[in-house]
């Protein structure tokens, strides 16, 4: 098959793999970007430092693997926004991150149409997704130039096309569920209606070509993050789910082929299209995991996140965490809401706050299984897990436990990369199929539960209290 570059373009860093022909990875490099975090819910990145990371540890990953590259593909952030002047490629603003919160008068303002946009989109109404955000830039820092996700820019300097991929648009909040095309109506409800927008695009599509990794090399097969983290750990088929551990944890549930909306919270988007044929999904959102990890390591509980296992006690010692530094997403959607951690006394350990932030995390995406649940009719028994956060035998656990459910740990530190590596391989090889294309894989480990239902219930009824009451 076709040797990939394939880059993951993340909030907290840039990875870029090769995968050579048989599916091995032939070469890696990683650069860190780090995101502001500032009063007033905002979070925003550097344009500048986010377009070198992506050429940079491009460029390494190439040189590493000492093949020669075939297709570049990007795996994006979703619904990081900024303004671009569209002739010199020069950013009129800064990145303007997903987990930015600056937008929610806007989405206050509109709180009237919560249901068109439900209807309209399978969203929530919600700063999160990208449209709001862009709004927000056009009322507060700059009317020149366009607003655009920042897959847009990063593919505008490597080819010169003006494109977003269908999984990214459909994140937006103007975009059509069914029709997958933007729309004119919900445009106009932000303001937006006479914006330069780009062309969505197949998921299998090539876009251009690019100079910037050796050689003219084509770019294509484009998807967001999640969506591609999704194909990777193959989960192609109606109920199977994955949780994504970076930033945030971001659990995905395959749909198939009809346009779902939840009846549980969740937002509904397209997982990806492929040969002309589109695959819904399901997903929930935890805000803060990795990022509730560096707020750890700036409390000074922990001195680095391999310190998670070392420090961490067997039990919380009675301490109830609610990781909420950056609100609540699905399915409660509260972007007001704040952390707390309850039931400290003296005897409290560093360990027992570390173990509660840990089973904090652990009890949010298991309410983001509850809501799956409902939505699909059964329970999740089984649910792949991917990211960072994953090398956390605590938090694995913990999920495992409070969920009740088998963790299953994908093998690689790369499967957003890999899920995009697939499409990029659909998209130069007519006949491939999206089974063949993604790489055959077997966890590296399973949790499986240790808590009973009783136990479980117990600490999921504490934890919901503490969280909602």
């Amino acid at each position: 098959m076709t040797t990939v570059l394939s880059i993951d373009q993340g909030t907290s860093g840039t990875k870029a793999i090769v995968v050579a022909a048989d599916g091995h990875l032939a070469g890696a490099a990683a650069r860190a970007v780090q995101p502001r975090y500032s009063p007033g819910g905002a979070v925003e990145q550097d344009p500048a430092a986010l377009l070198d990371s992506v050429i940079d540890a491009g460029r390494e990953a190439v040189a590493r693997a000492g093949l020669p590259v075939d297709v570049v593909t990007l795996a994006n952030q979703g619904e990081t926004v900024l303004a671009w002047d569209p002739e010199t490629g020069t950013p009129l603003s800064d990145m303007i991150v997903w987990q930015d919160r600056r937008a929610e008068p806007i989405c206050a303002a509109l709180e009237e149409h919560q249901q068109t946009f439900a209807e309209g989109t399978g969203l929530v109404l919600d700063p999160y997704f990208s449209a709001p955000k862009m709004a927000w830039l056009r009322r507060h820092v700059t009317t020149a130039g366009v607003v655009t996700t920042s897959d847009t820019w990063l593919l505008h300097h490597l080819t010169g096309a003006f494109v977003t991929d269908v999984s990214t648009a459909s994140r937006s909040l103007v975009t059509g569920l069914d029709t997958t095309s933007w729309d004119p109506a919900l445009l106009a409800l932000f303001g937006l209606e006479h914006e330069p927008l780009p062309e969505i695009v197949n998921c299998d599509a090539v876009v251009g070509t690019t100079t910037a990794f050796g050689g003219t090399l084509p770019v294509g097969g484009l998807i967001v993050d999640q969506q591609a983290a999704l194909a990777a750990g193959g989960c192609l088929a109606p109920g199977d789910a994955k949780c994504t551990f970076g930033t945030g944890a971001f659990l995905l549930v395959n749909t198939g082929s009809g346009a779902t909306r939840s009846r549980a919270g969740l937002a509904a988007s397209v997982a990806w299209r492929v040969r002309d044929s589109t695959v819904y999904c399901l997903d929930g959102q935890v805000y803060a995991a990795a990022s509730a990890v560096r707020w750890m390591q700036r409390l000074g509980l922990i001195a680095e996140a391999a310190d998670l296992d070392r420090v961490a006690a067997p039990d919380d010692g009675g301490v109830l965490a609610v990781p909420a530094l950056a609100g609540l997403a699905a399915p409660w959607w509260r972007p007001d809401a704040t952390a707390s951690l309850t039931g400290m006394t003296l005897s409290t350990t560093a360990g027992h706050l570390v173990t509660a932030v840990l089973r904090g995390i652990a009890a949010q995406v298991a309410e983001l299984g509850d809501a799956v649940a409902r939505d699909l009719g059964r329970p999740l028994r089984r649910l792949r897990a991917d990211g960072g956060l994953t090398e956390c035998r605590t938090l694995m656990q913990a999920v495992a436990d409070v969920m009740r459910a088998e963790v299953e740990v994908f093998a690689s530190p790369h499967a957003t990369a890999m899920g995009a590596a697939a499409m990029a391989r659909m998209a130069v090889e007519p006949g491939l199929s999206l089974t063949d294309a993604v790489v055959p894989w077997t966890p590296s480990v399973v949790y499986a539960p240790r808590w009973d239902a009783d136990r479980a219930a117990d600490f999921r009824s504490r934890w919901r209290e503490a969280a909602l009451g």
